[in-house]
């Protein structure tokens, strides 16, 4: 389930929301961390796209971008910058990709969309992120805000990004992908 947050790594784990967890930007969202250290976490909700397409805003990498090739919401920071993931087909040695979790990694959109196009096999964009000052968000998984789960290499771009939340519960060892089921409005039970 989740690590004792007390010194606990989450660099390329995901967080996900536990059922009970009222904040409005994270109800029911799954988080790959991108860094977790001494000045803070962050990381990009996987499962929030929006009704904006990616490519009107980065018509450059329009041609790369997995579907839904919609803008997803990466969290509630700094939302009028974008963060991309990008999923490689080999691990380049460029200075455009950094890697977070297997085949995938933050992507450096000032790089030449023509020189990556032939090493990767999807890309997906993130208006904002979700970050933790120091200390706080090992507050949040000791409250028990946040399952710490490790994640599988096909979440981050999931071509299914709705049923993210359940499908990563739903994998875990019981009793915690019993939570797969939990109503999203409990008293409509």
């Amino acid at each position: 389930m989740s690590p004792k947050a007390e010194g606990a790594d989450t660099a390329g784990r995901l967080l996900v929301a536990t059922p009970l967890f009222r904040d409005r930007n994270f109800n029911r969202t799954v988080v790959l961390m991108l860094a977790h250290g001494e000045k803070g976490a962050a990381g990009v909700v996987l499962n929030r796209p929006s009704g904006l397409l990616a490519g009107d805003t980065l018509p450059r990498w329009a041609p790369y971008l997995a579907p839904p090739s919609t803008m997803f919401m990466g969290g509630p920071v700094s939302k009028k910058s974008v963060v991309a993931l990008a999923q490689v087909r080999r691990d380049p040695e460029e200075s455009w990709w950094t890697p977070v979790l297997g085949p995938v990694g933050t992507l450096n959109l000032k790089a030449d969309a023509d020189e990556v196009a032939g090493a990767v096999d999807g890309i997906r964009l993130f208006a904002g992120y979700a970050g933790w000052s120091p200390g706080q968000l090992e507050g949040e998984i000791d409250a028990g805000a946040w399952f710490v789960v490790d994640a599988d290499p096909a979440d981050p771009l999931s071509p299914h990004p709705s049923e993210l939340w359940p499908a990563v519960l739903a994998r875990q060892p019981s009793p915690l992908s019993w939570f797969a089921n939990y109503p999203a409005h409990p008293s409509h039970n």
